[in-house]
Parts: structure tokens; sequence; C-alpha cells
């Protein structure tokens, strides 16, 4: 009986024992899938490219002018205000001109006596009585005195400020009783109907820009604005300090934009149809400065990764494009987490 016993009490025992050694090693199995390093995973695929250059540009207009007085003297009127629309030659501001109007007819009196006198010394060079250095003298006094008024009456024109173009008087910086003069300004006027987006570029991209080359322009000021024009213009000048050339593009019959606005110019200088395209966090560099990514290969339930290096063309908004032959579309490769893991590795995807 006791030996009965003693047999039941073994087998009882080992199969506990069995069991314990069982769980255990599931247990090491789970454990080292748990402490395998978790990667998310993407398929090398082949799709569209395109690259852009961005950089900041100024918007800018060439009618954007302060008038000033082109002589001094008292501000007698202003005939405009702020936001008026004026057009070419309508008189913005009248400066006094008295004395000049008081000097031109001093001139006018001085040049009908000299008239008279060249009449009179015509007459008599005729009826050849009369000296020819009088005739002379008579007919330069003439020339002189109409120079002079000429001249005065083109100084009085300047008394009346008018202007230039068409536009909006978008301030008005003097009033009325103000002395006026060169260095004081009159008023601000613009027009925006015309205004030019201006960007510099970076010479290294010179030989892919040129006049007709398409732009995107948005402006952080509207940010639902976006304008698809064509350079109008590429600088024949390389700046010196930055190594960088200017670009024009115009807008016309503008009526949103105001001069000095910032804007973000767009240029599409690489335009790939199907090409190998890979995310560009899962570029990584060797120590010879070579790039590579991990290609995870599956095998049963996990994966293992492999080294491969990679031909990277150009990359832009988080994607890569690879040189053909580098590896092959639908290629499983580690996007994310490829910084924690090393070749041979085996790897849970997320």
């Amino acid at each position: 009986m006791k030996r009965k016993l003693t047999k039941v009490f073994a087998l009882v025992l080992g199969l506990i024992t069995l069991n314990s050694c069982s769980t255990e090693s599931t247990d090491v199995r789970v454990k080292d899938a748990e402490l395998s390093p978790l990667v998310k995973l993407e398929i090398a695929e082949l799709k569209d490219f395109t690259h852009e250059i961005r950089v900041q540009g100024n918007v800018e207009t060439d009618k954007d002018i302060i008038i000033n007085a082109e002589m001094g003297g008292l501000i007698t009127s202003i005939k405009v205000k702020e936001g008026q629309i004026v057009r070419a030659g309508q008189t913005i501001a009248t400066i006094d001109a008295s004395i000049l109007s008081s000097n031109a007819e001093e001139f006018k009196i001085q040049l009908e006596y000299a008239e008279y006198i060249l009449g009179k010394q015509e007459e008599l060079k005729k009826r050849g009585v009369g000296s020819e250095f009088d005739y002379e003298t008579a007919k330069n006094q003439v020339s002189s005195l109409n120079t002079r008024l000429n001249s005065l009456n083109v100084q009085r024109e300047k008394a009346i400020i008018k202007a230039p173009f068409t536009g909006v008087i978008d301030n008005v910086f003097a009033r009325n009783g103000q002395l006026a003069g060169p260095t004081a300004p009159i008023v601000r006027l613009v027009n925006n109907e015309n205004i030019d987006v201006i960007a510099s570029i970076s010479e290294k991209h010179i030989s892919n820009i040129k006049v007709g080359t398409p732009v995107r322009v948005t402006f952080p000021s509207y940010n639902d604005t976006s304008i698809h024009l064509n350079i109008t213009n590429v600088g024949n000048y390389i700046e010196p300090t930055n190594r960088t050339f200017r670009i024009m593009a115009s807008i016309k019959n503008n009526n949103l934009l105001l001069p000095n606005m910032l804007a973000e110019v767009s240029i599409t200088d690489l335009d790939v149809k199907a090409g190998l395209v890979i995310s560009s966090k899962s570029l990584l560099k060797d120590q010879n400065n070579v790039d590579f990514v991990y290609v995870a290969t599956k095998k049963d339930d996990k994966y293992i990764v492999s080294q491969v290096n990679v031909i990277v063309i150009e990359k832009f908004n988080g994607k890569a494009l690879l040189k053909s032959g580098s590896i092959q579309p639908g290629i499983m490769i580690v996007a994310e987490g490829a910084k924690g893991i090393a070749k041979g590795d085996i790897v849970r995807a997320k």
C-alpha cells in the first residue's frame, strides 16, 4: 500500500515539475518577443515625386512714392485727403508764389520796353542810319528777358504740386501754413494695380530657373490665398554677400496685395512620375557617410532586418526619391525606429 502511494506521489510531483518547466519556457519566449525593438514598416513604392524651392519674397511696386515740393515756400492749400483717388496731373497742393508772380510781371514790362527798342533799331537799320552795335544790344536784351521770364514761369508751375500718376493718397504729411521744401514730404501716393513679387534665389538653382518658369506664391497674411504666376524677369547679377540672384513675377489688376507684404515663393525644380519613393525618416548614414536603409524580411511571425545602401536623388516634405536600382519596389523597409536597431536584429512591427 505504501509503495502505491509513493508511486502516485512521484507521478504527481513529476507532472507539476513538467508543467512548471513548460510555463517557464513559454514565459521566456514571450519575454524575448516583447524585448524585440518595435518599429514601423512601410513598403517602397513607385510614386510621383515633386521637389520645390521655397524662399521668402516681398511685394513691390514702382508706383509707391512720397511727393515733395521742388521749391521752398509757404503751403497755401492741400487739395486732397487720405484715401482719395487722384488722376495723373491733378493738383495735390499749392505753394505761395506771389513773389514769383510779381517778378514775372516786372519782367513782362521790361520785355515790352525791350521789344519797343528793338523795333526802333530795326527801323533805323533798314534806313541805314542805325549802328550794328545798338541793334545787337537791343536784340540781346529781348532774348535775355524772354529767357528769364520763361524761367520764372517754370518756377511758378512748380508751386503747383501735381500727381505724376493715377493712384490713392495713402498719407498726407503736410498742412496748410507749413513751409514746404525738397526735404519736407507732402503726401504718399500709391498705385497697387500692377505689382511685382521679388525674391532672392541661391545661385545653385540658376540653371533651373528661366523667364516663364511657373511659381506658386502664398502670403502669410492670407492663409487661404495661393497665386500661380510665371517668372517675368531673372536677375543678371549674383549678389556676392549671399550668392543669390533676384527673380520677379508680375501681378496685373491687383486689388488685394500691398507693397512690402511678405510672400512665400515656391518653384518646382524637379517633377518625377513613378519614382521610387520612401519616407526620409528611414534614411540613415554609416561611418563612411553613405546612405542606407534597413530592409525587413518576414520569417515565421517575426521580421529580420538587413542593411542596404541606397542613392538619394532628392528629399522633400518628408519623402525621399531614390535612384532606380537602389532597392526594388514592394520591399518592406523600416520607416521609424531604425536608429535603435542593427543589421540582423529581430524586430516587431507596430
